[in-house]
């Protein structure tokens, strides 16, 4: 049960604001291990700044974030680093790395500064590669590829990282539905099979109902509502949080599904 799980996340009264400017206020959840987390909400809601507090790329301007009941910004990199995985929203690459050069590096935080990647390292990379449909563009240089293969490339580096945490961006936002998906399956597998945490800022709300243990919604810089996808994704939220008019549909023995009302006038 999600109550005997240990807490990954504890997040205590967290603000954080920018050039003086709130962005995110009065924050305040827990997060299970084992668990998979959706952070929803519209544009500009609060969920890449969550996420970099999470991260320990930024740090609150007010309370606390523990992970593992240690704060995260207090990690050492490398500790963090076997700890945590992100897929960030976007990424950039000038120089000319493979893509397995590109997957190995999340196996950076268990390679000796002057060592050599061990079989292990290899044998998580290749699967990585395998999993997320890459491997014919291993030996591909990052920079010659579309910007949905290289937003695959991460995941896969995510994925080699072999971290109990994992915290996604966006990932699937470039993707179309079959490497969506893909991603998806992988993330719940790992949720399943290694107790793996996953947090995953998602814009498409059907994909979240579908692979999500639980959604967080995001709106005006706090969270709105958290809690079980059947609970949380309702007629009223769509209309509330996202301004638009829709009805949620539960097939019995399935996931909710969202059919969107609009008019061709």
């Amino acid at each position: 049960m999600v109550a005997d799980n240990p807490t990954a996340y504890s997040v205590t009264d967290c603000g954080f604001a920018y050039r003086g400017n709130p962005c995110l206020r009065a924050v305040n959840i827990n997060l299970q291990q084992g668990r998979f987390y959706g952070l929803i909400g519209p544009n500009g809601s609060g969920k890449t700044t969550l996420i970099n507090l999470l991260t320990g790329t930024s740090r609150p301007t007010s309370g606390t974030i523990d992970l593992y009941s240690s704060n995260v910004c207090d990690y050492a990199k490398t500790d963090l680093a076997r700890l945590l995985s992100l897929v960030p929203q976007s990424f950039t690459m000038e120089f000319e790395y493979t893509v397995f050069e590109i997957v190995m590096m999340g196996r950076h935080p268990y390679i000796d500064r002057f060592g050599a990647p061990s079989e292990e390292d290899v044998t998580h990379v290749s699967s990585a590669l395998k999993t997320l449909d890459i491997q014919h563009l291993q030996d591909r240089y990052v920079t010659r590829l579309s910007g949905g293969e290289r937003q695959r490339v991460l995941v896969a580096r995510a994925l080699a990282q072999n971290t109990r945490v994992m915290i996604l961006d966006e990932a699937t936002a470039s993707l179309d539905v079959r490497h969506s998906i893909d991603i998806m399956k992988a993330l719940r597998q790992r949720v399943d099979a290694e107790d793996v945490t996953v947090v995953a800022a998602i814009h498409d709300l059907d994909l979240a109902a579908a692979f999500c243990d639980e959604l967080i919604v995001m709106n005006h810089g706090t969270i709105h509502n958290h809690g079980n996808v059947e609970t949380i994704l309702t007629s009223e939220l769509l209309r509330d949080i996202f301004a638009v008019e829709a009805d949620v549909l539960t097939p019995v023995n399935s996931t909710p599904h969202i059919q969107y009302r609009y008019s061709h006038a």
